[in-house]
């Protein structure tokens, strides 16, 4: 299966694909945004996700971008697609217990996998692309050849996953998080809970035969769908918790920049601190699942990366290093004390598996006397606070969040 999309992972790469993109951000987009033609032909749609997913391009510069093209009623949809994974991301922020149940659900399902021959059959056929519904088969392996799907083939496929199929929304969820480009922990956990009615209680989405081919061109007629979408039950409950962005200590003392998957592009911190002395990588790609991580997956994270500390080392000046370990503590504390490090500087680690290690790590650090800061964007700031409940709460926020951003053309 050949893609006339391909992703670079640096940030010229992204802005390049921006700038491409913007002339039809517009009212192009709002037309025709929700037709999947197949992934020879991406061109109504932006592919921007997976630079947005490694910060190798911020929300803050594509909507600066598309709004000095474009009035913001012009590009509405295209923007409430941007301030949807902010929303996404916040989300989860104010709710990290649905990461640690979506966690420990899938543990637990993978080993039923080898004792429930039905639920394994199932999952092999699904994941493979072997069910004889024409239209997710493909998507499945489109999925695994490219590392990408349209954002409306990711529902219909979800959809089918979960009502059709009848098969557990974690392990769908699991499948896409191992093998997307943009697999993002919030955007992903929470768009199959969407689906599956989870997120906006009772509320689910059913893929319809008629609505696939008419969406598809007419590519896939599937048949055999699921008529009905009974929403999927959870005991647990996820109250909402208050999220700290704010600098957690004061960053005084030598100190060290280590560098996530989360934002790879650390020469934005460069004036909020002092120069560092020595600049760390780690990555978390590997963390995504008890099962592998796709090859284009990998590449992707560990490209992205890996030129954030090429960039990071020619900006700051400082020796950068990859430390390439399931051992964050250790590799965190001996970097730190090899390199007289008191405080360890990264940008803000939001829920997902960076943030699961670094709160592994924290108390060691602690306990070696080393501090760690973490700073945060100000997107963030203004646009978490809003992401409590539904999406209307922040889309009714975008023309003021825009302007105190100062995003707006004048």
């Amino acid at each position: 299966m050949d893609s006339s999309m391909s992703w670079t992972a640096t940030p010229d790469a992204a802005l390049k694909q921006l700038r491409a993109f913007q002339p039809r951000a517009g009212q192009n987009y709002s037309a025709e945004r929700n037709y999947d033609y197949g992934p020879e032909n991406r061109s109504n749609i932006s592919c921007l996700s997976p630079w947005v997913r490694y910060q190798l391009i911020s929300e803050e510069c594509i909507l600066r971008e598309t709004l000095a093209c474009h009035s913001l009623a012009n590009a509405e949809k295209f923007v409430q697609e941007v301030f949807w994974r902010s929303y996404f991301k916040g989300w989860l922020e104010h709710h990290p217990s649905v990461w640690a149940q979506y966690r420990s659900d899938v543990n637990r399902l993978i080993r039923q996998l080898e004792d429930k021959p039905e639920l394994q059959d199932g999952y092999l056929a699904a994941s493979s692309g072997h069910t004889g519904i024409d239209a997710f088969d493909f998507w499945a392996r489109e999925l695994v050849t490219t590392g990408y799907l349209h954002n409306h083939a990711r529902m219909w496929f979800a959809s089918i996953w979960i009502f059709t199929l009848r098969l557990p929304w974690q392990l769908g969820a699991d499948f896409f998080y191992r093998h997307l480009l943009d697999a993002d922990p919030a955007s992903n956990t929470l768009s199959w809970r969407w689906v599956a009615g989870l997120h906006t209680k009772g509320k689910t989405y059913l893929a319809r035969a008629s609505n696939i081919e008419k969406y598809t061109g007419g590519r896939f007629a599937p048949a055999g769908l699921a008529e009905v979408a009974s929403p999927v039950a959870e005991d647990e409950i996820h109250s909402l918790k208050p999220i700290e962005t704010r600098p957690g200590c004061d960053p005084s003392g030598p100190i060290g920049l280590l560098v996530t998957e989360e934002n790879c592009t650390p020469e934005d911190l460069a004036g909020q601190v002092e120069d560092p002395r020595s600049i760390l990588g780690i990555r978390t790609n590997t963390d995504r699942s008890p099962l592998e991580t796709s090859a284009l997956a990998n590449a992707f994270a560990s490209d992205a990366l890996t030129g954030a500390l090429t960039r990071a080392e020619r900006r700051f000046g400082a020796p950068a290093s990859l430390a390439v370990t399931e051992d964050w503590t250790t590799a965190l504390v001996e970097w730190a004390e090899g390199n007289r490090i008191q405080t360890i500087v990264t940008q803000y680690l939001p829920v997902g598996p960076t943030r699961d290690r670094i709160n592994q790590a924290r108390p060691v650090l602690q306990n070696s006397g080393i501090r760690l800061l973490e700073i945060p964007r100000p997107y963030d700031v203004a646009c978490w606070p809003n992401a409590t409940k539904g999406f209307f709460k922040l889309k009714a926020r975008i023309p003021d969040l825009i302007q105190t951003l100062g995003l707006a053309r004048a």
